[in-house]
């Protein structure tokens, strides 16, 4: 059964004319967070605080060092800078107008740090894929997703974008607010598709943690 569990509120909200900085504190480190009210990818949601809590507090069950890891829908970074604390190869991708926000918190909260230098890339769900990332490249230990299931028309693009990256051994672990009745639609077609376990609910926040792999035959 999963853990319950209550998202820290380990941060204090500095704000700006333009942007909200947001700070956080993971694995000792302070995390310093641009947003942008422009885009939906630009802002921090629920799912991605939940990840990065359960990744801190579960170190030993999902080692990320020097593991190759990829974050689909990274938005603002933060989950993908957590990783890179950890000592992960990192791979952020979104679409192409969130890249320029989160190439810059990425760049400004991993500099000057002992750990490999993260990758930020575009990556729309559905499109491109065996071109832009083939298989016989581009091989990850861990898919990272947050909040990106909620009231859009690219859910059937997302789920063959986690099929697609989601090779034996990998582990795909996606955190996200249910608040529609698509969202469940989302979760029984990838329960349909890979062996899922919830790891962790928030039920203040309507979060659950998931874990799923791929079905070998």
């Amino acid at each position: 059964s999963p853990v319950i569990l209550k998202i820290l509120q380990n941060w204090v909200p500095r704000v700006s004319h333009y942007f909200d900085k947001e700070h956080y504190t993971y694995v000792g480190h302070q995390i310093v967070i641009q947003e942008s009210i422009e885009h939906f990818g630009a802002v921090v949601w629920p799912g991605a605080l939940a990840l990065s809590q359960y990744l801190e507090s579960n170190q030993e069950q999902f080692n990320l060092k020097d593991k190759k890891v990829l974050e689909i829908g990274a938005g603002t970074g933060l989950v993908s800078i957590v990783a890179c604390i950890f000592g992960a190869y990192v791979t952020a991708t979104d679409l192409p107008e969130v890249l320029e926000n989160l190439s810059y918190n990425i760049s400004r909260n991993t500099q000057n740090m002992n750990m490999h230098t993260p990758e930020v890339r575009k990556l729309v769900w559905g499109e491109g894929l065996s071109e832009d990332f083939p298989v016989s490249t581009y091989r990850y230990d861990f898919i990272l997703a947050t909040d990106v299931v909620y009231h859009h028309a690219a859910l059937d693009p997302l789920l063959a974008t986690m099929a697609y990256f989601c090779k034996p051994g990998t582990v795909l672990l996606w955190a996200n607010k249910f608040r529609f009745s698509t969202d469940y639609e989302f979760l029984e077609k990838l329960c349909n598709i890979f062996n899922t376990t919830i790891l962790a609910e928030f039920p203040e926040s309507n979060v659950k943690l998931l874990k799923a792999t791929v079905r070998e035959n």
